[in-house]
Parts: C-alpha cells; sequence; structure tokens
C-alpha cells in the first residue's frame, strides 16, 4: 500500500502528521523459526524515540518548540508537544489544543471543498472557470480555458506574485472578490501545460466554492469540513475567534528571538489556517480513509480515490500530480510504492 503523507511546518514549530505500515521483518520460509525483530510500531516506541531526538534538535537549532502527532490504522497514535508556544511565559504546547499556521496545508482544505461540490454536481473539474465567477479571467494562448482540474494540479499557468500576500493589520485585508480581480496574475503558460504554483489560483477555486455553495469559505469549512470531523481548533478566521486566540503559538524566526505578530493572510484559502496537532490528525484520517473519519464521510469513496489518483499528462515513472496532492515514486521504478504529498512551495519559509 502506498504511504500518504500530510506533512506541515511553521516557523516557530511544526506538525508532523504520518501514517506508515508496521515494521516487519523478511518473510519466515515454513517451518523455520520466527522471525527476530518483528514488531508493530506502538506508542511507547514513538515516545522513547522521539523524546530522546526532538528536544535535542529543538534545543541545537534554537526551535521555540515542534508538535508530533502520528496516526495509524485510522486513530490517533501519537501526540506530543515539546519546547513551547509563548517562550516568554514558558506555556507549553498541547497537542489537543495549541494551534500553528500550517501555511500551504492550508490548501488541502479548499481542495477538499471543492471535490465535495464536484461530489454534489456543482462544480465540474473540466468546465471554464469563467462559467462560475461573476469576472472574467481574461483569454489567452488562443482562448484555451482554465479548469479546476488545471487549478488543482498547479498547471493554471498564471505567474506567481508576492504583492500583498501578507498584509500587517487586519484593517488592510480587502474581500476576496476584490483581491482577486485587482491582483490578477499574467498568464505565462497556457492551461493544462505546465506546473506553476499559484496562491492566487487556490483562491480563486475557494471563491467558486463560496459562489456554488453560497456560504462564505470560512463558513463553509467549519460546516463542512471542521464540524463533521470533530475539528473544534481549528479556523481560517482572521483574526482568531476569541475562543481560539488564548491557544496560539507565537512566532519566532529563532526561539531565541521575540515573539512576532500575528500574519493576516490576504490569500487566506491558500495559508490562513490555524489548527492544533490532533484535529489536523482528524483530517488525515479522512482522507487516509477515503474520506471516512468515525461515522462521518466528508467524501465519498470514489471521490477521494480521485483525488488521490495521478491525472493524465505525466509521463509514466514521473513523479505525479494528483487532486491537490502529488506522488513521489520511492524507488526508480514507478510500480514501487508511491508516497502522496499536498502541493507546498518549495522555497523557505514563511510561505501561505
Amino acid at each position: 500500500m502506498a504511504l500518504r503523507w500530510l506533512v506541515a511546518s511553521a516557523v516557530t514549530a511544526g506538525t508532523v502528521l504520518a501514517q506508515g505500515p508496521a515494521l516487519k521483518a523478511p518473510a519466515t520460509p515454513p517451518g523455520a523459526p520466527p522471525a527476530v525483530g518483528a514488531h508493530a510500531l506502538t506508542a511507547p516506541d514513538l515516545d522513547a524515540f522521539l523524546d530522546g531526538l526532538v528536544p535535542l534538535q529543538i534545543e541545537r537549532a534554537d526551535v521555540a518548540g515542534a508538535v508530533i502527532a502520528v496516526v495509524k490504522d485510522g486513530k490517533i497514535l501519537f501526540a506530543k508537544g515539546y519546547g513551547y508556544a509563548d517562550v516568554a511565559h514558558k506555556r507549553p504546547i498541547v497537542p489537543e489544543s495549541t494551534l500553528f499556521r500550517p501555511g500551504s496545508i492550508s490548501k488541502l482544505f479548499t481542495w477538499t471543498a471543492v471535490m465535495q461540490q464536484v461530489e454534489q454536481g456543482k462544480l465540474d473539474l473540466d468546465k471554464d472557470i469563467n462559467s462560475y465567477l461573476d469576472f472574467t479571467v481574461p483569454p489567452a494562448f488562443g482562448g484555451a480555458p482554465i479548469t479546476l482540474r488545471d487549478i488543482m494540479t498547479h498547471r493554471a499557468g498564471f505567474q506567481e506574485t508576492i504583492k500583498q500576500l501578507f498584509v500587517q493589520r487586519q484593517d488592510e485585508l480587502i474581500p476576496r472578490r476584490t483581491y482577486l480581480i485587482e491582483h490578477m496574475p499574467a498568464r505565462i503558460y497556457a492551461p493544462g501545460t505546465v506546473p506553476a504554483y499559484s496562491n492566487y489560483a487556490t483562491t480563486l477555486a475557494a471563491y467558486i466554492v463560496e459562489r456554488v455553495s453560497g456560504e462564505t469559505f470560512e463558513d463553509y469549512v467549519e460546516h463542512h469540513i471542521f464540524q463533521p470531523l470533530d475539528m473544534h481548533h481549528a479556523t481560517f478566521r482572521q483574526p482568531l475567534p476569541a475562543a481560539l486566540a488564548a491557544d496560539i503559538s507565537s512566532g519566532y524566526k529563532l526561539g531565541s528571538d521575540s515573539a512576532k505578530a500575528f500574519e493576516f493572510v490576504e490569500v487566506a484559502p491558500a495559508g490562513s489556517l490555524s489548527a492544533a496537532a490532533v484535529d489536523m490528525c482528524h483530517f488525515m484520517i479522512a482522507h487516509l480513509q477515503d474520506g471516512k473519519y468515525g461515522d462521518v464521510q466528508i467524501l465519498q469513496p470514489a471521490t477521494a480515490q480521485m483525488m488521490h489518483s495521478p491525472q493524465r499528462g505525466w509521463l509514466a515513472g514521473m513523479h505525479a500530480m494528483d487532486l491537490g496532492f502529488y506522488e513521489i515514486a520511492t524507488r526508480a521504478s514507478h510500480h514501487r510504492p508511491r508516497r502522496r504529498h499536498p502541493v507546498v512551495p518549495q522555497r523557505p519559509a514563511p510561505h501561505p
């Protein structure tokens, strides 16, 4: 079975969420004595290993703190905080409640929302996005339309821009529609041809979800993802709701530096998520189990499998793009197991 990993990192600390198979020794021939070393991964294994590793690495790298959570077989196997959420006040990291800003992992919630609307028949991955908008993305490259499939594989063809990606204050945020119209980037590639990471296109997809669902993106995610998955310590809202504000981890370049102010992300659906590690585990379990968490199904199995499947346009053996995920083959052969990752920019943090 392929390994699927969601990895989120912030400047202050990180949330690492992973599922892997049990650790197994090589197969033993019939009649031979049991293999030595066969062992299923357990919470005490992780506790012993990480307690010996993480505090040392935090001290060596001058990191304020970190949280690590691991899921296995549809359950949380391990969740533990190290260091501090607030260095000055020695506030510890609590996996169930301490909020981190996992940057571009936010996009997975946007992609999940899109696929929920595809499942309901309100969106078509291969339809011109202009049919869903109340403004027009001007034609380019002979009129080839941009589709949601292009956006979810980062092949919409927009040039990436950073102007006003972050703002300093809440009153500098502008309405989503206004931002999308006033900050539309140049189109530098024909749709569906060249991967080019785009925070703008992700925000465009979220606006389309707003248009077809009748809810703001923040309300939609709360109603259709957070609440069904018991994610009570997660939000896209900026500033944070009063009930969550005291739980946010402070941001640092180095743990020995002063804390940074809360960042306001203009392209909120692409990067404004604040969430606790345990809540992120619930979301990961749902994706690892084809849309199911407990008795809740946020995506039908066929929809989740489509989201986790390589899309057309990739040569056999290449690292492939799924819908919002990418795959990295663990061996040279494309027949070997692959790891699925959320698509995040390969550039220095912080990023949305």
